[in-house]
């Protein structure tokens, strides 16, 4: 049990979920905290991770670290998604193992489950047909991730819980045009578009000097530079916002605007997190009396507990199989994306044009999971789609006005 003077690991604490962990915990009494950024500690370099648990020692860590984006970037870095994913993991997972982490929370997510999962999706659907291919590779190394979480308590008896949340959104989200997710995307993209309609070049400036447009090659050859912000000239920043489909009144987004998807406030998300990490045991997920033994075994079963953990250190054959262990979180609510977009124009006060451009992918359709497990062990969502993406453009907006330039 942790109690409010354990020393607390959060991997990525500065970023959308890590940074509400970290507020989350502090608010319950928790004061032991580590964080460190990727310029003081490289989660891919073994070396340097070994070295931090040499000298940090937490009792408990929360993996909220990742290398992430949206389909565009998920679909062109396939060899990268995977390889810094699995590198991070590896590193983070069996450091805290070999220096006896008391506690460990792994954080995935939903696009583990395959392209054509009935829905709601159950964590037992997980491996049952093939995943949606533009996001294949970054699927394949958080499912990695939970199995060595569930791998690690069968064989050594620890104590490693993988949650894996819906869609999420929040404060300290990404909004990068390059490499967002899907609402903070669009909610930029619909913001700029009404900004010079508007011909508000103050808050244009504002916001392309808080969030500069690094290019690709393809729009570096287009507008001549390697970098777009506020000091740009104007007519390059147009060609920029263009290249990304944003002009005077009108948005182009991506797909047909039909799949569904489930969202997450981020806060509620930290909320189940640390729900999880103070309360819930891998025997309570595996739930019957008969795997407790997982974690309860004698001296008789000749195994050893080699992580000091409380457990028995070894899966026993003759319980069958043990399998996703996981914990889905979200809010078991959908929308179109379409639907999206127009409830952001709402809260943005938009009189644009929204256009989806059907010859780019949708990804997969419908991605609803079914969170009867979360909500079994005591925890719900609290903040609904529509508070959220006002509390999301607040946010937003006030860290504009906050950048000078």
């Amino acid at each position: 049990m942790l109690d409010t003077n354990s020393k607390i690991y959060i991997a990525g604490h500065r970023g959308l979920v890590g940074s509400a962990i970290w507020d989350n915990l502090l608010k319950r009494g928790y004061r032991n905290l580590i964080g460190r950024t990727h310029a003081e500690l490289d989660l891919t370099d073994q070396y340097a991770v070994r070295q931090f648990f040499d000298e940090e020692r937490p009792d408990a860590v929360v993996l909220a670290a990742a290398f992430v984006g949206g389909i565009m970037a998920n679909n062109l870095y396939r060899a990268d998604f995977i390889m810094m994913n699995m590198k991070i993991q590896c590193n983070v997972i069996s450091e805290s193992y070999a220096h006896g982490v008391k506690k460990l929370l792994f954080l995935g997510s939903t696009c583990i489950y395959p392209k054509d999962a009935p829905q709601p999706m159950k964590e037992d659907s997980l491996l049952t047909s093939p995943l949606e291919y533009t996001n294949e590779g970054y699927a394949i190394a958080k499912i990695a991730g939970l199995k060595m979480c569930e791998s690690y308590n069968l064989q050594y008896g620890t104590n490693y819980i993988a949650v894996m949340p819906t869609n999420l959104y929040g404060p300290n989200d990404n909004f990068h045009l390059e490499n967002s997710h899907v609402m903070p995307a669009m909610m930029r993209k619909i913001y700029l578009s009404k900004l010079i309609h508007d011909r508000d070049w103050t808050a244009i400036t504002r916001d392309m000097t808080k969030r500069p447009i690094h290019p690709d090659a393809n729009l570096s050859s287009l507008i001549g530079e390697d970098r777009i912000d506020g000091q740009s000239s104007r007519e390059r920043i147009l060609k920029a916002l263009s290249f990304y489909g944003i002009s005077d009144n009108t948005v182009r987004l991506w797909g047909t605007g039909t799949p569904l998807r489930e969202f997450l406030w981020s806060e509620d998300m930290a909320d189940a997190s640390v729900h999880i990490l103070l309360n819930v045991d891998f025997k309570d997920i595996v739930g019957t009396e008969k795997y407790s033994s997982v974690f309860y075994g004698t001296k008789a079963d000749g195994l050893v507990d080699r992580n000091n953990s409380g457990g028995r250190g070894g899966a026993i054959p003759s319980l069958g199989e043990i399998r996703n262990c996981h914990i889905n979180v979200g809010t078991g609510k959908e929308l179109t994306i379409r639907q999206l977009a127009e409830l952001i124009v709402k809260v943005v006060g938009y009189e644009g044009t929204v256009e989806f451009d059907a010859s780019k992918p949708d990804g997969t359709m419908r991605k609803l999971i079914d969170v009867g497990k979360l909500h079994s062990l005591g925890w719900t969502h609290k903040v609904d789609i529509e508070e959220g993406v006002q509390r999301l453009y607040d946010w937003y907006r006030q860290s504009i006005e906050d950048c000078r330039f």
